[in-house]
């Protein structure tokens, strides 16, 4: 008995011990595979590396074919409502102007605003509010603009009808844009973000994708075959052929002449898909397969409907402030666009700790955070005079280009502010992206929107989706802001108070759909009783809370003016400007492993 109990004894110790050894084996294997994931994820240039410049100006190229979707759409949905359908030369000046502006609010943003490598451009928070101010029946466009044989482009009445709207659009921005700056620049950023959590921003961000789906559809609808097959071919090079490579020769001296992995379809889908639909057109237009009368259906599709805009416009053209005339202010507009200007700002503050993440940077602290939101705000500003019809925010598209390409360097997005700046001022370029034929728009619509729309409900991920209180807010801020401004513009004459200013204020706001979500997701969201993790914001205290204790040289200003600032006593009472005696090791350990890094350009293919 004894024997047997010792046997039993050690039979259990030797099966404890190699349960614990199994354990340690399971353990030690799974922190081998973290750490080769953490590997894996680290960027191969941090946000102060300098890539070689050849390999800059590839990737600052592709960061300008990334954004080259969402900046075009702007002024191409916003032609329609300023009258301008048949005037392709001034929608190339428009298209010239944004992407001279965006170049040059990316160069302001990355120098003296957060300083992470964000490329900027038009923000389309304030399209909502644009095409609802144009919507108001004193802009209603004349009928005589709606047919081509009847508008004379270089007619001074055609100009100032317009120019008119533009005039309205560019002061509304421009004094919207100014809470922006106060807001950014004063510090008051962080006490609004303590009331503007997930629920907030998702219905607002969704909405401006389910709002735009008419524009989406009528030129969709112009010719559904062309629209699909572009639509399918964006989705082809997107989803399915992202991670199928082409072989391209490259010359390096340590392996001469031999080819390299080039991820074509996963950089450049949206110009792929466009470009081979345009083909498409091309030739059917040149074999007449597209009819050639106006009044049959499927005639947009062909590229000879703009005529000699492409020989008419100028090879240089310099957007200049107040290009259109001086602009105006409309109460209601400017209303409408703080709505815009208040969800865009919310968007930005997500998409710092996402690029800073992903470039290998520390979460940027508040200060770097102030003065990001606050040249935002004078981007708009600018957007404003130059007359782009839109303001400027960060772009999510480029962030999630960092993750892709493991290069988080900010002289990147230098060079593409450069390149756009470039673009903007040649004038040919703007003139052949207005040739593209509507259901081709049309079929590029349907796949942006969509997205726009899925990546505000993506914002309800961190919140607890299982909670009937989060389900009956979120439910009820979509569904309201979907059928009140649907209602009003059926019953326009329903909003009278007796004041037209007010009328006008009403009008623009309740037929705003992203700001009745955004208002009733706020206002319950911060009403209805809920714990902040059910609410989403436990990602945001921890954030702020990195913040306080992990500050970085990567936000200090340029040109030594955070070290004069951090020499004067008052220095620290400045809200955009950096504070801090004692700096984090982090970046000496940033700069350690910058230094290791192996610079080759395969690494990025």
């Amino acid at each position: 008995m004894e024997n047997g109990g010792v046997e039993n004894h050690a039979f259990h110790m030797d099966e404890h011990g190699s349960e614990d050894a199994t354990g340690k084996h399971v353990h030690t294997q799974r922190r081998e595979e973290e750490e080769e994931e953490e590997h894996r994820n680290k960027p191969t240039y941090c946000v102060t590396d300098v890539p070689p410049w050849y390999l800059c100006v590839l990737l600052a190229l592709q960061h300008y074919l990334t954004a080259f979707g969402g900046i075009i759409s702007i002024p191409l949905i916003l032609s329609e409502r300023l009258c301008l359908q048949n005037d392709p030369l001034t929608q190339g000046r428009l298209i010239n102007t944004i992407f001279f502006v965006s170049g040059l609010c990316t160069l302001l943003q990355v120098t003296l605003g957060v300083r992470l490598p964000i490329l900027q451009g038009g923000t389309f928070t304030l399209v909502t509010p644009a095409m609802a101010l144009l919507s108001l029946p004193e802009f209603e466009c004349p009928a005589w603009t709606q047919n081509s044989s009847l508008v004379n482009t270089s007619s001074p009445v055609f100009i100032e009808v317009w120019q008119s709207r533009l005039r309205t659009l560019q002061g509304s921005i421009m004094v919207a844009s100014v809470l922006q700056v106060v807001v950014g620049f004063s510090g008051l950023i962080g006490f609004l973000m303590r009331f503007i959590g997930p629920l907030t921003i998702a219905p607002t961000v969704s909405l401006i994708g389910l709002s735009l789906y008419d524009s989406a559809g009528d030129r969709a609808g112009s010719h559904w075959g062309i629209s699909a097959m572009t639509t399918v071919l964006i989705v082809l090079f997107s989803q399915y052929l992202c991670r199928v490579p082409l072989p391209i020769p490259t010359y390096s001296r340590t392996r001469k002449l031999h080819t390299s992995k080039f991820y074509i379809f996963q950089i450049m889908p949206i110009l792929l898909g466009i470009s081979v639909s345009w083909l498409v057109c091309y030739l059917l237009t040149i074999y007449d397969v597209l009819p050639s009368d106006p009044d049959k259906y499927g005639y947009v599709a062909r590229t000879d409907v703009k005529g000699d805009v492409l020989d008419r416009a100028p090879w240089f053209n310099f957007p200049y402030p107040g290009q259109w005339g001086m602009p105006t202010v409309s109460l209601a507009g400017v209303f409408g666009m703080l709505a815009g200007i208040v969800c865009s700002m919310a968007e930005s503050v997500g998409d710092y700790h996402s690029c800073a993440r992903l470039s290998g940077a520390p979460p940027p602290p508040k200060h770097a955070i102030n003065r990001g939101i606050g040249v935002e705000g004078v981007g708009s500003l600018l957007a404003g005079a130059f007359g782009t019809g839109n303001g400027t925010t960060s772009f999510s598209e480029n962030i999630a280009a960092l993750g892709i390409t493991k290069v988080g360097s900010r002289t990147v997005i230098l060079v593409s502010g450069f390149i756009m700046i470039l673009i903007g001022i040649l004038g040919k370029i703007g003139a052949i992206f207005t040739t593209i034929p509507n259901p081709v728009i049309g079929g590029m619509f349907l796949i942006m929107f969509g997205v726009i729309t899925a990546a505000g409900i993506s914002n309800l991920q961190t919140t607890d989706m299982n909670s009937s209180r989060n389900i009956f807010i979120f439910g009820f801020s979509m569904f309201s802001a979907l059928t009140i401004p649907n209602w009003l513009l059926k019953n326009p004459n329903s909003l009278v108070t007796g004041v037209k200013e007010v009328d006008q204020v009403l009008q623009i706001l309740l037929t705003t759909h992203m700001f009745i979500g955004g208002f009733l997701g706020f206002f319950l969201d911060n009403t209805i009783p809920g714990t902040k993790k059910e609410r989403g914001l436990l990602c945001l205290d921890k954030d702020d809370a990195e913040d306080t204790g992990r500050l970085s040289q990567v936000y200090d200003l340029p040109f030594g003016i955070s070290s004069f600032f951090s020499r004067r006593s008052w220095g620290r009472y400045i809200p955009f400007c950096p504070w801090n005696d004692d700096r984090s090791k982090e970046e000496a350990v940033i700069q350690s492993d910058s230094s290791k890094r192996n610079s080759s350009m395969e690494s990025y293919f």
